[in-house]
């Protein structure tokens, strides 16, 4: 018996760290190709899947920054590494059946369309899976803020964010093994507590805008769609706590 998923549409953040795979740099096509089947087990469901990835595992605009160059040229340099690994989750994507398209915040028509909130909202309707490269087109913003943005603007349920662990600890249980792990969080704890979750723009916009964030292991095959469907391992990031 098939369980309805509980989510109509969705924002899935993936960090460019989680495209490496094992590797030290780069893409894992393994890696991205089982992302891809994840996300079509979800549109299989008949949930509207929207996209924004990292680009860590091949440039990193703040690593420019702390020694000592240009944070604006760096940011930028990371933009376009956030639409590197679009382009290879596309490809990923169209080689499971899956019909998607890149909108980037930054125009090079010759890649990839460009983004607006019109463009994308057609698109989602027509069931395409969505990816949003280049950030949100500006140095001193994060991908997590981008992913709260477009995640707003395209009217989301929740933001999913696939992280390397199973949800929010109070501390990082790869070092401290007795951790606290929160099965369900406000937005305002995160916040008060510091956790490293996301960016505080990023909490505080989808905090703003009603919008509950999921936190799961993007490493866990088949977690995305069983969260889906109200099972699974995940974190809760929502405005109040259930009574």
């Amino acid at each position: 018996m098939t369980v309805a998923p509980i989510y109509r549409r969705v924002l899935l953040k993936v960090s460019g760290e989680s495209l490496m795979g094992k590797q030290g740099f780069g893409i894992d096509v393994e890696v991205a190709d089982r992302i891809a089947g994840d996300i079509k087990d979800a549109t299989d469901m008949g949930v509207q899947v929207a996209v924004v990835i990292g680009g860590g595992n091949i440039f990193r605009g703040v690593a420019v920054a702390s020694k000592g160059g240009d944070r604006v040229t760096g940011d930028h340099m990371g933009m376009l590494a956030t639409v590197i690994n679009s382009l290879a989750l596309r490809t990923s994507l169209v080689k499971k059946g899956v019909d998607a398209v890149v909108l980037s915040a930054i125009a090079m028509p010759q890649l990839c369309e460009s983004f607006s909130q019109r463009k994308a909202m057609w698109n989602i309707e027509q069931g395409r899976v969505v990816i949003f490269a280049g950030g949100t087109g500006n140095p001193y913003f994060t991908t997590d803020s981008a992913a709260a943005l477009r995640a707003a603007e395209i009217g989301a349920d929740a933001l999913f964010k696939g992280t390397q662990v199973d949800g929010i600890y109070s501390a990082d249980p790869k070092r401290v093994p007795d951790a606290e792990r929160f099965p369900v969080i406000t937005h305002d704890e995160v916040l008060a507590r510091g956790l490293s979750v996301m960016d505080v723009a990023a909490i505080a916009l989808t905090r703003e805008n009603h919008i509950p964030i999921v936190v799961f292991s993007i490493h866990e095959r088949g977690g995305f769609r069983q969260i889906l469907q109200g099972g699974g391992h995940a974190t809760l990031v929502t405005e109040k706590m259930a009574s």
